[in-house]
C-alpha cells in the first residue's frame, strides 16, 4: 500500500559574530587566509590557568541579533561547558549557553517563491565559541586553531520546516537578519555560517516525531537543500523497507557525491556533562540596556519589505530583488533619496544595472555606478534634459564602463536635450508642413499617426529634443 510521508526540518545556524577580537581573550577574530596556528593564545588554546573574559561586544551584537529575531531575552543568562574531546578543540570543552541561554522563543516569517508566507519559530538564540578547523589529508588530518575562541551565535529553530526550499528559504532570511543588524557578515565563503539540519519523516497526518538524522557542517544553501532532499528520500527509502530509524544520527554530507553518510549515533545533553562554567559570572541584562540594545535594531528585511511596497507601490518580484541583502537595499534609497519617482529607480536598478552586473558576475558593491552617479543620471531624465531612451542607452553605457559622472558624458558626447519652445516649434511646423497626410489621419482618429508625426520630429532634432515638449507643441499646433 502508498504511504504518503511529510518531511520534518529543524536548523541550526552558526554564524560568526563580527566583532574585532575572540569571543574570550583579545586575539583577532579575522582568521581568514591566515597562515595556520598563528592567531592564537594560551587563553583559546586552553593552556593551563588562563581565564577567560567574555567580549562586551559578542554580547551586545548577539542580542541585537535575537531582539532582530523577534527573540525575548531574560534578564539573566550564564555560561556553560560542554565537555566533549575533539583535535580541534584544545580546551577539552566548548563555552556555551545550556538551560539558561541569551535568548528564547522567537520567529520571523519566510516568503516562498509562490509568494505563498510561514512563520518559522526560533526556539533560541545562545552565544559560544568555535572550534578550530580539520582538514583531512592522505595519511592524516591538519589543525588549525586560528578559528578556535571565535564568537557565534547559535540560531536553533522548531522543527517548524516541511522541505528545502522552506528550509533554504529560512536560512537566507536568517543570513539576511543577521547582515541587516550588523551582528554578522554570515560569509559563507569565509566559514563565517553554517548549517546542522535535523531531518526526519513521519506518515502524513501524524503529529508524532520520529527518529532524526542530523546532517552537520553545511556550508552553503545548495548543499543545504540538496542534502535535506536526500537524506529525507534516503529515510523514506528505509521506512518501506521496514527498516526506519531506531535512533537518532549524526551524518555527514559528502557533496562530491551528493549523499549523506552516517558518521555515529546522535549525542544527547547527557553526553556532553554540561555544568555551569566556574570560571565566568552570570550575564545581567537590565530593562535600560535591553532599551538602548532595541533602538540599535535597524528596519529589518521584512519591514522594509512593507514599507517599499506601502510607500513606493513596488512589485513583489522587485521588492525581493531590492531587499535581497543589506548594500542592495541601501543602494535604491540612496539612489531615492535624490529622485522624484522610486518606481523609476527601480526600472534602472534591477532592470538595467542589474542585468549587466549579473551578465559580467560583479557584485553590486564592486559597481562603477554608483547610487549618487546613477541618481544624478535619473535626475537629469526627470528633468528633461535627456530623454529616457538616451540615459538608459549610451550613457548608462559609458558610466559602466568608466565610472565618469553623467554630466560629463552628456556634455562631451553633445547629448542634451533641447527645450528651447521656439526652436521645437519651428521644428514641428515644418514637420507638419511636410506631412499633411498624417496630420488629416490623426484628425481623423488614428493615433498612431501622431507617433509617427513625434518620430520626425525626433529624426530632425537627431534625438535631442524634449519628448514632452514635443508632444505639447505637435497638439497645439494641430489644434487637438
Amino acid at each position: 500500500m502508498y504511504q504518503e510521508f511529510e518531511t520534518v526540518i529543524g536548523i541550526e545556524i552558526h554564524a560568526q559574530i563580527n566583532t574585532k577580537t575572540k569571543m574570550f581573550c583579545r586575539c583577532d577574530n579575522d582568521s581568514f587566509d591566515k597562515e595556520p596556528n598563528l592567531n592564537v593564545c594560551e587563553v583559546c588554546m586552553g593552556f593551563p590557568g588562563q581565564l577567560p573574559v567574555i567580549n562586551e561586544e559578542a554580547v551586545k551584537k548577539g542580542t541585537i541579533a535575537a531582539i532582530a529575531l523577534g527573540c525575548e531575552i531574560p534578564e539573566y543568562c550564564k555560561f556553560d561547558r560542554k565537555n566533549y574531546f575533539y583535535p580541534d578543540l584544545p580546551k577539552g570543552f566548548q563555552i556555551s549557553q545550556f538551560d539558561e541561554p541569551l535568548s528564547e522563543k522567537g520567529a520571523i516569517e519566510i516568503t516562498l517563491d509562490s509568494g505563498r508566507t510561514k512563520t518559522i519559530r526560533i526556539t533560541r538564540l545562545h552565544l559560544e565559541d568555535d572550534a578550530g578547523k580539520l582538514s583531512h589529508v592522505p595519511g592524516g588530518s591538519l589543525v588549525d586553531y586560528n578559528r578556535s575562541g571565535t564568537p557565534l551565535m547559535e540560531i536553533v529553530s522548531e522543527p517548524d520546516l516541511r522541505n528545502s526550499e522552506e528550509a533554504v528559504a529560512y536560512a537566507r532570511e536568517v543570513q539576511n537578519i543577521l547582515r541587516f543588524c550588523g551582528s554578522s557578515d554570515a560569509d559563507m565563503e569565509k566559514g563565517m555560517m553554517r548549517f546542522d539540519a535535523s531531518v526526519s519523516i513521519r506518515p502524513k497526518g501524524e503529529d508524532k516525531l520520529y527518529n532524526r538524522a542530523e546532517i552537520k557542517n553545511l556550508n552553503s544553501f545548495r548543499s543545504l537543500g540538496a542534502a535535506i532532499d536526500y537524506e529525507a528520500e534516503r529515510q523514506i527509502s528505509l521506512w518501506n523497507a521496514g527498516e526506519a530509524l531506531d535512533k537518532d544520527l549524526t551524518v555527514g554530507w559528502a557533496d562530491d557525491a551528493q549523499k549523506t553518510y552516517v558518521m555515529r549515533e546522535k549525542e544527547g545533553s547527557d553526553d556532553y556533562r554540561y555544568f555551569p562554567e566556574p570560571d565566568l559570572p552570570p550575564l545581567h541584562s537590565s530593562k535600560e540596556d535591553l532599551d538602548k540594545l532595541r533602538k540599535m535594531v535597524p528596519e529589518m528585511p521584512a519591514q522594509k519589505r512593507a514599507r517599499y511596497e506601502l510607500e513606493y507601490g513596488l512589485l513583489p518580484d522587485d521588492i525581493r530583488i531590492l531587499t535581497s541583502d543589506l548594500y542592495t537595499a541601501q543602494y535604491f534609497e540612496e539612489v531615492v533619496s535624490m529622485i522624484k519617482d522610486p518606481k523609476k529607480a527601480v526600472s534602472y536598478i534591477n532592470t538595467i544595472l542589474m542585468k549587466r552586473l549579473n551578465e559580467d558576475q560583479i557584485p553590486l558593491k564592486d559597481s562603477k555606478v554608483t547610487p549618487k552617479l546613477l541618481g544624478e543620471l535619473i535626475a537629469y531624465v526627470e528633468k528633461g534634459e535627456i530623454s529616457n531612451n538616451q540615459a538608459k542607452g549610451e550613457v548608462f553605457d559609458e558610466m559602466y564602463d568608466t565610472g565618469k559622472e553623467p554630466a560629463k558624458i552628456i556634455e562631451e558626447k553633445g547629448l542634451k536635450v533641447v527645450s528651447d519652445s521656439g526652436e521645437l516649434e519651428k521644428v514641428c511646423q515644418s514637420v507638419l508642413d511636410a506631412h499633411p497626410g498624417p496630420v488629416e489621419d490623426y484628425k481623423n482618429g488614428k493615433d498612431k499617426a501622431f507617433g509617427f508625426l513625434v518620430g520626425m520630429v525626433m529624426k530632425e532634432m537627431k534625438g535631442q529634443g524634449n519628448p514632452q515638449m514635443i508632444n505639447d507643441i505637435l497638439m497645439k499646433l494641430i489644434g487637438n
